[in-house]
């Protein structure tokens, strides 16, 4: 077998940017930025996110064998862990503090809203972008809420981040995640040696 290895094929992120829009908000078609549908969230910690995927499954066994007769897939979630820098970014803020985002429109530099006691399920469409110089990967999820929220902390000595996780669900019409990647001009032609 030949030696595939390159390393213009590693990927360090340079940025990372997570974007919502209101539920089931079709993605861009392309890398380019997204529409006015989409708004930007703002400073992200240097960590950048962290994306994962939890699979489940059940083992069937029988009489007459030792092992598993099959093994079913039971469950599949997948999430996102990211630490927001902007605390008082409006988008950010409602989406902690679980309450619709025009709670947060001020009134004479004021926005006064109540917590809600028992959890809204609010739920919009994000994307997630990390760019390498050329190369770009974009996780479109239609369908995602917020399911965990981490301590809120202000602090003299840095700022307040605002931590969240996020869960996706399947789309109107799409999966619950998907993913695209701009190879940025890397030749990738040996893995598919059939094509063309």
């Amino acid at each position: 077998m030949a030696d595939t290895r390159n390393a213009d094929l590693t990927f360090g992120a340079t940025d990372y940017l997570v974007y919502a829009a209101p539920l089931n908000t079709v993605s861009p078609t392309d890398f380019t930025d997204p529409t006015a549908a989409w708004v930007n969230l703002g400073w992200i910690t240097a960590e950048g996110g962290l994306f994962k995927r939890e699979d489940e499954t059940k083992d069937v066994e029988a009489a007459g064998s030792l092992e598993p007769i099959r093994t079913m897939m039971t469950k599949s979630v997948k999430s996102a862990q990211v630490t927001f820098l902007e605390g008082l970014n409006p988008f950010v803020r409602a989406l902690y503090d679980n309450v619709p985002l025009e709670s947060l429109e001020p009134t004479v530099d004021v926005a006064s809203y109540d917590l809600p006691d028992k959890p809204a399920d609010l739920r919009y469409a994000f994307i997630f972008d990390t760019t390498d110089g050329s190369k770009r990967m974009r996780l479109y999820m239609p369908n995602g809420l917020v399911t965990e929220r981490g301590d809120e902390q202000p602090q003299t000595a840095d700022v307040m981040p605002v931590q969240m996780t996020f869960k996706f669900f399947k789309g109107a019409t799409s999966a619950a995640v998907k993913r695209s990647i701009k190879y940025g001009g890397i030749d990738v032609s040996e893995f598919f040696p059939d094509a063309g």
